[in-house]
């Protein structure tokens, strides 16, 4: 019965001890998931409207380039702003969310100033290339580098959460590499127990039970216990001192016969 608590106690420890560490391993792994998930979806996103703004800025360089070409390209403002609401969901940072509004301004100053490009193609005072070059691109430039900005935050914010999510798989682990330590100390504990309260006992009363078999003598081993092993030194104790009485008596009686 010892022996089979001290073996469910530390089954029961190990047991804990790895559903704990698979608890908090799962909750980490979802939590920075989904950090690292929203990270790269507000990549993809920022990918997307420098993607837009420098296929816009290249219809308006060609549209500079050609004198007989005075329309002005199409842009899609309803997908770039639809781009920008999916940042401002999935970025977590008001660092981030004030540089997805940067964004936002610096692409309505854009869009104003390339609304001139009408004006400016038919005006016989202005040039297009000196309005391109000293009005429209600076601005561009402004936006551009408002969403690079953008970009490296977004990457910091992986790097971060990606971090984040090693140290938390450390940590997971941590209960699970203690709780196999201490199941360890247990296990030697256990057999330290085993050898002193019941292997060296069984040697010694083996030891009792060969010097009686061999020389006859008493057998007279006894220690302290309640268990089984207590009760079974204690039955063979009686056996041996009763087989001693009878062997004596069967040698008085042999003597007996022989006198006679």
């Amino acid at each position: 019965m010892k022996i089979t608590l001290s073996l469910s106690a530390i089954a029961v420890i190990l047991l804990v001890s790895s559903i704990l560490s698979i608890l908090e391993y799962r909750s980490m792994s979802n939590y920075v998931s989904d950090l690292i998930a929203d990270n790269i979806e507000s990549i993809n996103a920022a990918q997307q409207l420098s993607n837009v703004t420098d296929a816009y800025n290249l219809q308006i360089l060609t549209v500079i380039g050609d004198e007989n070409d005075n329309e002005l390209p199409d842009f899609n403002r309803q997908a770039f702003l639809d781009h920008c609401d999916s940042l401002h969901v999935s970025l977590s940072s008001i660092n981030m969310q004030h540089l997805a509004d940067s964004v936002v301004y610096s692409w309505s100053a854009y869009m104003l100033t390339s609304l001139e490009l009408p004006n400016v193609i038919l005006s016989d005072f202005i040039d297009t290339r000196s309005w391109y070059f000293e009005r429209l691109q600076p601005v561009y430039n402004r936006l551009h580098g408002d969403i690079d900005d953008l970009n490296t935050a977004i990457y910091k914010e992986l790097q971060k959460n990606s971090a984040t999510f090693e140290r938390g798989f450390y940590r997971s682990v941590i209960p699970s590499a203690v709780t196999v330590a201490v199941g360890l100390m247990l296990v030697l504990l256990l057999l330290f127990y085993i050898l002193t309260y019941y292997v060296n006992p069984i040697y010694k009363m083996l030891k009792g039970l060969d010097s009686y078999r061999s020389f006859n003598t008493q057998y007279n081993y006894t220690f302290e216990g309640d268990d089984q092993l207590k009760e079974l030194n204690d039955g063979i104790t009686e056996l041996t001192e009763e087989n001693r009485q009878l062997r004596r008596r069967i040698k008085g009686l042999r003597d007996t016969l022989t006198q006679r």
